[in-house]
C-alpha cells in the first residue's frame, strides 16, 4: 500500500506552514456564525489530523474563544498576513485542526460531516451521504 502523500498548508504571505502527515481524521463543514466570521465565507471547512501527524514552521500568535457547545479553540495565525493555519479544540486534545482552505489543494476529500446546519446559508448544497446535523 501506497502511503498518502504529505500535504503542506499554509497562510497567505508563506512564512506559517503546518505540514501534515497522512489523511485527515475527520473532514468537516462547519456553518455556525463565528467559523463564519473566521473563514470570512458563508462556512468553513476543516480537516482534523493527530497531532503527532502535523509538523509546524514559522511564527505564530494565537487567538481564544469559547464554543457554542464546549470549551472552545486556540487559534494559530501568522502575525504578518493574519492567516488562520491551524487550531486546536480544547475538547479533543491531541488532535490539530488545519483550514482546507490554507491547503490550496482542488483535490483535497471531500466533507464527512457538516454541523450547525440550521445556520447554513440556503443556497449551499453538500453531499446527501455525509452527517449532517443541527
Amino acid at each position: 500500500m501506497i502511503a498518502p502523500p504529505d500535504r503542506d498548508a499554509r497562510c497567505q504571505c508563506g512564512q506559517l506552514r503546518a505540514t501534515v502527515r497522512g489523511e485527515p481524521v475527520r473532514v468537516s463543514v462547519c456553518h455556525c456564525l463565528d467559523c463564519q466570521r473566521r473563514s470570512g465565507s458563508a462556512f468553513a471547512m476543516q480537516a482534523r489530523y493527530a497531532a503527532d501527524d502535523v509538523g509546524v514552521s514559522g511564527e505564530t500568535r494565537e487567538w481564544s474563544r469559547p464554543g457554542d457547545e464546549g470549551a472552545g479553540a486556540v487559534f494559530h495565525f501568522c502575525p504578518t498576513c493574519g492567516s488562520t493555519v491551524y487550531y486546536c479544540l480544547i475538547d479533543y486534545p491531541g488532535f490539530v485542526t488545519v483550514p482546507v482552505g490554507a491547503f490550496a489543494d482542488p483535490h483535497f476529500p471531500a466533507p464527512m460531516v457538516s454541523v450547525y446546519e440550521t445556520r447554513k446559508h440556503a443556497w449551499v448544497s453538500l453531499p446527501a451521504d455525509i452527517e449532517h446535523h443541527d
